[in-house]
């Protein structure tokens, strides 16, 4: 064999070193087991032979694949139609790019999330969105693979991060009402297909209405369920419900919107009706996307920290990954804030009051 007509094999660096494999294999995989000076020795040997470790053989060493799967329950047409997963998703990638892990999203396969995570070669999950009522749960569950949950339906035995929906929802409902609205339309998020009985009330719209719901019933109003109507979490998603509640005859004040892609659809669909932002409806968001301040008119909004939620879900899993302890799981709660902005104003009937008091 002629040098440089092959690639350097692990036998070729340890006759070089004059070591054995195991040893070249320590260097690389476990330092620790050699002295430092041998250890040094081979990988200045590997390096003046352009030796790199074979991947596959390295992962198969160390049982670690040095990549994190981001599990959604709907396919990634969908959910990467929604702003709000591109942030997320920037989160986790810097904080894993930070400790060396790649990223491999995983979404139904053939319709099978079990099936889709079954065929993952990850040393652990986050999971997004992923609802209790899911008929394949309990076989990801029984998975034995680290999961740390994010806008979930919480599972004792995992780790998971969440936000105070109910306080960011319960404030942006209180903002309304102060402005003296009370017939709202609520945009939801419709959950995956797959899951049963439709929004998990311990999940994120579940969460949501209730903060909603909570706001009203402090000052003796109510939210009738046939104002609470649900769709994607996307612009297209927001456009088809105004547009199925003008349709059914449904003139509301104000939208209160479960997502800002949502919110942005809304506001595209009511301008289409001829309809003016916020003296005609005002429109609320929650999110506070990137694209939030920048559309017209600047979207009133509940302020989460997107990218800080990625970046502590794999700062969490990768302190299971790391230990191996699925016996402590650790859950963190993300506070909110309500953004206002121009998109809300006075209920039309005060703000009539109010410049007849001017006059």
């Amino acid at each position: 064999m002629e040098q440089g007509t092959q690639r350097p094999r692990i036998a070729d660096v340890a006759r070089e070193a004059g070591v054995s494999k195991t040893a070249v294999s320590f260097a690389f995989n476990s330092p620790d087991r050699l002295a430092p000076e041998t250890a040094l020795r081979i990988r200045a040997v590997a390096e003046d032979l352009g030796y790199r470790p074979n991947p596959v053989a390295r992962m198969l060493t160390q049982r670690q694949t040095m990549t994190i799967g981001v599990l959604t329950p709907q396919a990634l047409s969908v959910i990467f139609s929604n702003p709000f997963f591109g942030a997320f998703s920037e989160g986790v990638a810097l904080a894993a790019e930070e400790h060396g892990y790649g990223l491999h999203f995983i979404s139904p396969l053939h319709g099978s999330l079990a099936r889709a995570m079954s065929r993952a070669t990850v040393d652990g999950v986050v999971a997004i969105g992923l609802s209790d009522g899911h008929p394949e749960v309990e076989q990801i569950r029984r998975a034995h693979v680290p999961i740390v949950l994010v806008d979930s339906t919480a599972l004792p035995e995992h780790g998971s991060v969440e936000i105070d929906d109910v306080g960011g929802a319960r404030a942006a409902g209180e903002y309304i009402l102060g402005l003296g609205h009370r017939d709202v339309l609520i945009l939801g998020v419709e959950p995956p297909a797959a899951d049963l009985g439709g929004p998990d009330p311990d999940g994120v719209t579940g969460r949501r209405l209730r903060g909603y719901r909570e706001a009203f019933a402090a000052v003796g109003a109510r939210i009738d369920d046939d104002r609470v109507m649900v769709g994607p979490a996307s612009v297209d998603g927001g456009i088809a419900i105004i547009n199925s509640a003008w349709e059914d005859g449904f003139r509301p004040t104000a939208i209160l919107a479960m997502s800002d892609a949502m919110a942005i659809g809304a506001m595209r669909a009511l301008r289409d009706l001829r309809l003016d932002i916020p003296g005609d409806v005002s429109v609320v968001g929650f999110d506070d996307i990137d694209l939030a301040p920048h559309v017209d008119p600047p979207l009133t909004t509940v302020h989460q920290p997107i990218r800080r939620k990625g970046e502590e879900a794999v700062r969490l899993l990768l302190s299971v990954v790391e230990r191996r302890d699925l016996a402590r799981p650790e859950h963190r709660r993300l506070e909110t804030r309500l953004i206002v902005r121009s998109s809300t104003g006075p209920v039309r009937a005060r703000r009539e009051e109010v410049a007849g008091d001017r006059d």
